[in-house]
């Protein structure tokens, strides 16, 4: 339990809606160089271990009271795994595009709004299921374990002072 982080929620959750609303945009707008800039923002994040489009509700939601915190105990570890592993799908999905592959690229894209919807509305995040499955396998670099009680890739359910 110690090993465990006051995490915001709000802030991963602000990310994955951003990911989907823009993903949404580049289908119907046909713009694959939106996808190209997810998946940097996306690969960033995940590189520098924040959610990539966290900087929105940090600097714009948050402080206008828009978006409050939601401080859970957590590892930030899978989180970081989930953001960059979706970003790989992205970068595939973006190269695909711009290689003339529409039907792969786009559905690489939609995979990763669909996975991003079910992390936030649905509290089950698959990169972070699969990150607590390859740590039980012993792999190197994967050693959390979920917080107690929690299910695999579920959103832990107890909250922190919401102040930080």
């Amino acid at each position: 339990m110690e090993s465990l982080k006051k995490v915001d929620h709000s802030a991963m959750t602000v990310n994955q809606v951003i990911i989907i609303a823009l993903n949404i945009l580049a289908f119907v707008l046909n713009l694959p160089w939106l996808t190209g800039v997810v998946t940097a923002v996306m690969l960033l994040g995940a590189l520098l271990g924040q959610p990539g489009f966290g900087f929105i509700y940090q600097f714009a939601l948050k402080p206008a009271g828009l978006v409050k915190p939601h401080l859970l105990l957590d590892n930030p570890e899978p989180h970081r795994f989930a953001q960059g592993l979706g970003g790989l799908f992205m970068l595939g999905g973006t190269l695909a595009l711009f290689s003339g592959f529409s039907v792969l690229g786009w559905g690489l894209i939609w995979v990763v709004a669909a996975l991003a919807a079910l992390n936030a509305f649905g509290g089950f995040c698959v990169g972070c299921f699969i990150y607590y499955w390859l740590t039980r396998l012993g792999l190197p670099g994967f050693s959390k374990t979920p917080p107690a009680g929690t299910f695999p890739g579920m959103r832990p359910k107890e909250a922190v002072s919401d102040e930080r």
